[in-house]
């Protein structure tokens, strides 16, 4: 487990959503896993204040992000209606949603009201279903194995590699003979 806090401050709130925003993706390029935990804190006055606290689990694999967005509107009702409509279009359906916060701010001499939102999430890296692949997903796959092996195909388990793709062990052979076919008139 590892804990990052993303924080900015500025009196423009794009500069300041903008600035979480790169921040964040630098960091999680650099720090594998999925977050487990996450505290949002908005804080408005003369100047926008946000920080965003996350725990990952590094053994855990799942892209994750930051969105954040904001809008103005006539009251705060009219700014927050905007606001939902703007996060929705970035939300996807393989997101899962860890932590979110919205907030409002209205400004005292020209009454303009701001509407802030935030969502940390995670995507699920998906399992590659290996009985669903293609033959020439399955034999790329298959050559990257063999070429880790020097192309010696008596390290595999034919057996078990044909149960794992949910093919023939003919299938695999046939399989593995071609690729060594590709691998002989490559290097010719």
């Amino acid at each position: 487990m590892v804990l990052k806090i993303f924080q900015s401050e500025s009196a423009n709130i794009g500069e300041c959503l903008s600035n979480i925003e790169e921040d964040s993706k630098r960091e999680f390029l650099k720090t594998p896993g999925k977050i487990e935990k996450s505290k949002i804190f908005l804080n408005f006055g003369a100047f926008m204040n946000v920080t965003i606290a996350v725990v990952i689990d590094e053994t855990q694999p799942a892209e994750k992000g930051i969105i954040t967005a904001y809008t103005s509107g006539k009251n705060k009702r009219d700014a927050m209606k905007k606001l939902q409509e703007i996060i929705n279009k970035q939300i996807k359906s393989s997101m899962e949603i860890v932590d979110f916060e919205v907030g409002t701010y209205t400004t005292p001499v020209t009454r303009r009201t701001y509407a802030v939102g935030i969502v940390v999430y995670n995507i699920p890296e998906q399992e590659i279903v290996l009985k669903k692949l293609s033959i020439k997903e399955r034999r790329r796959i298959l050559a990257r194995a063999l070429e880790l092996f020097n192309y010696n195909p008596k390290v595999l388990n034919i057996s078990e590699v044909a149960r794992t793709f949910g093919v023939s062990r003919d299938s695999i052979y046939y399989d593995i003979e071609q690729i060594l076919k590709e691998k002989k008139s490559a290097g010719s």
